[in-house]
């Protein structure tokens, strides 16, 4: 049975079959014993998207008192939830990810912890996902960015939608109707500025 780590975009932690592309944590969060998931989902504001296996080491998932292994379809996926790329096993990505982040949002010098209290604003309403409107059309959204309509999600690829899975990615109406923004709008601008997020090879073939 697979156990309860995978990632959607809206910020959930499910269990299903689908491992996803990335890895990542939010601390703390699992009981090692039974390796099943406490009530809280964060234990800090550092939600991180890591590479699946580093300097060939492979983490024995939730077995030991440690960061509770989490993973995502792809990056976008983790963007959309909240995270954001890690500056020890992903450091060029994080580093390029800081520097679309300080052009979109207008700053300087930030450091990993002052995107982190960003995002920690942006992902959550009292405990919930954050949603936010669209301030321009779906077309306009650069490549990356993740909508929400009723119970489905939808990554935008050159200006149009594509049907999120825990597989990958299917085509979509080429209009979708009353969206919400999943991707915190601090991110969103990261990638509007110019950030390239790796995403599931399902998304280029839909």
């Amino acid at each position: 049975m697979p156990l309860q780590n995978r990632v959607t975009p809206f910020g959930e932690i499910v269990a299903i079959e689908q491992r996803g592309m990335f890895m990542g944590n939010r601390g703390i969060i699992h009981d090692p014993a039974t390796r099943t998931l406490l009530p809280r989902r964060w234990t800090n504001k550092a939600w991180i998207i890591c590479v699946c296996e580093f300097r060939g080491v492979r983490r024995k998932v939730m077995s030991r008192r440690s960061w509770t292994e989490l993973f995502f379809l792809d990056e976008a996926t983790a963007l959309a939830a909240g995270h954001r790329p890690c500056f020890y096993c992903r450091r060029d990505d994080a580093v390029r990810f800081r520097a679309a982040w300080e052009q979109g949002n207008g700053v300087s010098r930030v450091l990993a912890r002052d995107i982190d209290a960003v995002l920690h604003r942006e992902r959550l309403d009292r405990g919930r996902k954050r949603l936010y409107p669209l301030a321009v059309p779906t077309g306009e959204l650069p490549d990356g960015a993740m909508l929400q309509e009723g119970a489905e999600s939808y990554l935008v690829v050159q200006g149009r939608p594509l049907k999120w899975s825990p597989a990958g990615y299917r085509a979509a109406p080429d209009a979708i109707w009353g969206p919400m923004l999943l991707t915190p709008p601090s991110t969103l601008r990261a990638l509007a500025a110019g950030y390239v997020p790796v995403l599931h090879p399902s998304a280029s073939q839909a």
